[in-house]
């Protein structure tokens, strides 16, 4: 199915990020919202990625009106009744969604694919809502859309092969680079993602360790920015909501640390609110202005302390584990795993992903590792069975030439 026009519902600030991907392919695209104010501020931040494009030269005014003719604005979703493809935007609520869901599948032609832009939930439960089962779809981009490559594709329980063949193929005419992923809470990239993240705060938790501290040692491995500067980045009210979503489906390993728990009741929540784990000197006025250390001994107080030795590894090898299990699980191969968190996180390359990390640091090493933090953190760093069963196998990694990946034998090994 070849797709001529594409409808976006929600012109927030992911709904207009994809209007102007979709525009700059050359594709018209509609974007819609429940009031016309709010559809054509979505186009006018359309028109502001255009122009920072302008500003460093890397497209003329003229070029920036040739694609602003490619974008319109609707008061509502019956201007997407036209439509071959539309991605919702809306907010993050499986209620809100589906009603969306059910509206587009009363507007729109029956060969038309509904797809969402969630980053966490259900596609099937979206399908429900509609008649069309196989024809909804996730099509999960990444912040700031314009800028990121990968986006995660992610069928239903009802989703035709079709579809997903088609929505591949959309994504790829975008210049993306798309993923099929397993439904599931989280899909991989937040999956993998998340307990990182967590991890680094329950590392903080801890006390044994500053912020900057921690930032500096995940940017000298090569992540683009810390834990918490991504978190304060993304706001941590948004961290907390994906991390309740991932605990009620995975269980104990993925509970959130009290600390962040408690730093989004203070209202510390990022960028947003002038103040997360960093300071940013424009605080809501009214907000509760509560430091680090007080925050930290409020939680000690409620959960005790216990105190370890800061190791950037605790939050490397919590997205190990993690990729295991989701490659165990089947979610995505381990090319697409390694791929989407180098594309969707910006993983160090040198390190290709943290499957390929685990077979660098040899996967005897990480298993030991994992069950020494498990004694001493907890069940969270309860390892994944199939690296045991790669151990057992001799599969240790890239010394021994096959763990996750085959790799090459060297000369050392060949003489």
């Amino acid at each position: 199915m070849y797709i001529y026009k594409v409808g976006v519902a929600g012109a927030g600030t992911m709904g207009a990020q994809i209007a102007e991907v979709v525009s700059f392919a050359g594709l018209p695209v509609v974007l819609a919202d429940v009031q016309e104010s709010l559809a054509r501020r979505g186009v006018e931040s359309v028109r502001a990625i255009y122009q920072a494009r302008v500003a460093k030269g890397k497209m003329t005014p003229e070029q920036l009106e040739e694609k602003m003719l490619l974008v319109t604005a609707s008061p509502n979703l019956d201007g997407l009744h036209d439509a071959d493809l539309v991605i919702e935007a809306v907010s993050e609520e499986l209620r809100l969604k589906q009603r969306v869901f059910q509206e587009l599948d009363r507007i729109c032609p029956r060969s038309a694919i509904l797809a969402s832009n969630t980053s966490a939930l259900s596609i099937s439960a979206l399908a429900s809502a509609t008649k069309r089962p196989g024809k909804v779809i996730g099509l999960h981009f990444f912040n700031p859309a314009y800028a990121m490559p990968l986006v995660e594709v992610i069928p239903g329980l009802g989703t035709d092969p079709q579809t997903v063949d088609d929505v591949v193929g959309f994504a790829e005419s975008l210049r993306k680079q798309p993923v099929i992923v397993k439904e599931c809470a989280g899909f991989l990239v937040n999956r993998l993602l998340s307990p990182y993240l967590n991890e680094a705060v329950w590392c903080l938790q801890d006390g044994d360790v500053s912020i900057k501290e921690i930032d500096q040692d995940m940017v000298s491995f090569g992540m683009p920015v810390g834990p918490f500067t991504l978190l304060d980045t993304v706001g941590l009210d948004i961290a907390l909501d994906v991390a309740r979503i991932l605990h009620h489906s995975y269980g104990p390993r993925m509970a959130p640390a009290p600390l962040l728990e408690a730093f989004v009741k203070a209202g510390r929540i990022g960028i947003k609110s002038g103040q997360g784990f960093y300071e940013y000197g424009n605080v809501e006025k009214g907000g509760v202005d509560q430091s680090l250390d007080e925050l930290r001994e409020q939680v000690w107080q409620r959960t005790g302390r216990h105190q370890m030795t800061w190791s950037k590894m605790r939050p490397l090898l919590a997205m190990v584990n993690e990729a295991v299990i989701a490659l165990q699980e089947g979610i995505a191969s381990a090319r697409d795993i390694d791929l989407a968190m180098a594309a969707g996180t910006g993983f160090p390359t040198e390190k290709s992903g943290p499957l390929h990390l685990a077979d660098q640091l040899g996967i005897d090493h990480v298993l030991q590792e994992l069950e020494e933090l498990k004694e001493h953190v907890g069940t969270r760093f309860w390892p994944a069975p199939m690296l045991r069963r790669l151990l057992d196998a001799g599969f240790t990694g890239q010394a021994a030439g096959r763990g996750f990946f085959s790799y090459e034998p060297t000369l050392d090994r060949m003489r």
